[in-house]
């Protein structure tokens, strides 16, 4: 059984959104820490470690979109226990949104071939939109099974997961494959160890182009939905403070009251 992690490299969860007069977005960490793996991506990268290791998966390959940074976020899941990685960048794929990503990665799944399980991070810190799993899964035609908690058992073509709801939990049953989006309650993931870490330094990660690829429908800036042109910083919030003094809390009350009176708040 073969299982694809998809993941990225994202700004740390110190680091700070800055948009300039222009639109131009950045991102600062005042701690000057690198980009890292999306930190939700770590319980899924985790979880296909698992699905070797409890469930017969045979290969755990990690992938991502994106340009040549993103090849850190795949050593990282190399050195956690991930038997391959791919990293897909291409100048075409530039600008897409979640639907074009979608696109890229399941066309990506489709050419690794044999896939029965794709894992995704709840989200990712950076874009927040948790939608890319369900497209990749649409796109695939496979089942999505969303904020899975717990994967029960694998057998017989099927999967029988644990989901988390608002107000409990679930237990579902669907035929493979399947597209599984994870939540953090699903496990602890583990450190890389040291020898694992050497080893993902000396990985020769393969890079997909555009032209590797049957992508259909189109991705990239020109296939985007989404319009990023408008583009601005939240103003600052201004407010005051006033100190209610009185001779009693009796008083300090009634003078509180009128206040909100006054400003009409009740």
């Amino acid at each position: 059984m073969k299982v694809v992690v998809c993941t990225k490299q994202t700004p740390s969860t110190t680091a700070v959104i800055t948009v300039d007069n222009a639109g131009h977005v950045s991102w600062d960490d005042p701690g000057g820490k690198p980009n890292v793996v999306n930190p939700w991506d770590e319980y899924a990268i985790e979880e296909g470690i698992l699905l070797k290791e409890n469930h017969g998966a045979t290969d755990v390959i990690a992938l991502s979109v994106g340009d040549e940074e993103n090849k850190e976020a795949l050593k990282t899941a190399l050195a956690m226990g991930c038997t391959d990685a791919i990293l897909v960048s291409d100048a075409a794929f530039a600008g897409s949104d979640t639907l074009g990503t979608a696109r890229v990665l399941a066309a990506a799944i489709n050419k690794i071939g044999d896939v029965q399980v794709a894992v995704f991070g709840r989200q990712a810190i950076d874009g927040d939109t948790g939608q890319t799993i369900v497209q990749t899964a649409r796109k695939l035609g496979w089942t999505p099974l969303t904020f899975v908690s717990a994967i029960k058992e694998i057998g017989d073509g099927r999967i029988t997961v644990e989901r988390l709801l608002d107000d409990g939990k679930e237990t579902v049953t669907a035929p493979l494959p399947v597209v599984i989006g994870t939540v953090k309650e699903i496990n602890e993931p583990r450190y890389p160890s040291f020898m694992g870490i050497r080893k993902a330094s000396r990985a020769n990660i393969p890079v997909w182009s555009a032209a590797d690829l049957d992508v259909a429908g189109g991705a990239g800036a020109a296939a985007s939905k989404v319009d990023w042109s408008h583009i601005y910083a939240m103003p600052a919030r201004e407010g005051e403070v006033e100190i209610i003094t009185a001779d009693s809390v009796e008083e300090q009350a009634r003078l509180l009251v009128d206040k909100l009176f006054e400003e009409k708040v009740i």
